[in-house]
């Protein structure tokens, strides 16, 4: 009778220790719970800044964010504003930022606020801006062939943004990018040479996690216009990765062994 105690002490052990690991590996469904959430859109109409705010800034609230619009990146001058939010998602395409700005958001992210923005709206925002691409994680440079088909692979099917989710097919923008070597793939894209026989086979990531200084921030390529929303796996990778960098200032950096991707 003993001996089945002990046996079943030590199972009850596993599964708390299980449960306990896979508790943490889950996307935190009230992330955005209580959570301040500094929205900021605007620069090039063509990606549809206000469009895409009419699908984010309604869920955010929905899951109990308080959130603060602006679409104007003096916002970012507001030393008030920056000292309480969490999360910062910015949607702001080949504009210009000046110095203090800049310099503004990159502390914030540096002391552990959360950042999150999908296409050019975080990856193409300040063309001149090296330090704020160190941030990010990468910089858009071409989109060969413009709008067109193609695939988006999910490379780590582990981390709770893509868990579950399959492969899936885009028409849109397929963005080429100068990507920061040091960022955790979650998908990939790969490129066939019909308008650039150069980068035929190029493996290209699509969505990643970074950290810089203390904060998380997030990154996905997909979202040209607001309608690549209606792929459910572009919005609810986007909605994840969202609810992941709102926990930033809480959780801290996420570590992990390799940013190496196939």
């Amino acid at each position: 009778m003993k001996h089945y105690k002990k046996i079943a002490v030590t199972l009850m052990g596993v599964l708390l220790f299980t449960f306990g690991i896979m508790a943490d590996e889950m996307i935190n469904e009230n992330a955005l719970q209580g959570k301040k959430v500094l929205y900021v859109y605007g620069g090039w109409d063509g990606h549809e800044p206000e469009q895409c705010r009419d699908i984010f800034v309604p869920w955010l609230k929905s899951e109990g964010a308080e959130v603060f619009l602006h679409d104007d990146l003096a916002c970012y001058e507001d030393s008030a504003l920056m000292a309480e939010v969490d999360l910062i998602i910015q949607h702001v395409t080949m504009s210009q930022i000046s110095g203090p700005r800049e310099r503004a958001l990159l502390n914030a992210v540096k002391r552990g606020v959360g950042l999150a923005g999908w296409h050019g709206g975080l990856g193409d925002s300040f063309r001149n801006n090296t330090e704020y691409q160190y941030m990010v994680g990468g910089q858009w440079v071409a989109h060969p062939g413009g709008v067109i088909p193609y695939r988006v692979n999910i490379t780590d099917r582990e981390d709770p943004v893509t868990r579950g989710l399959e492969d899936f097919d885009m028409k849109s923008e397929q963005y080429f990018m100068h990507v920061d070597p040091n960022v955790k793939v979650l998908a990939t894209t790969t490129f066939a040479g019909d308008h650039d026989f150069w980068i035929d086979g190029a493996v290209m990531p699509v969505a990643w996690k970074k950290q810089y200084g203390k904060g998380r921030v997030f990154y996905s390529s997909l979202g040209h216009v607001s309608s690549d929303f209606n792929v459910p796996e572009a919005l609810e990778i986007m909605k994840r990765g969202i609810k992941w960098a709102a926990e930033s200032l809480e959780k801290g950096a996420e570590e992990w062994l390799s940013p190496i991707y196939k």
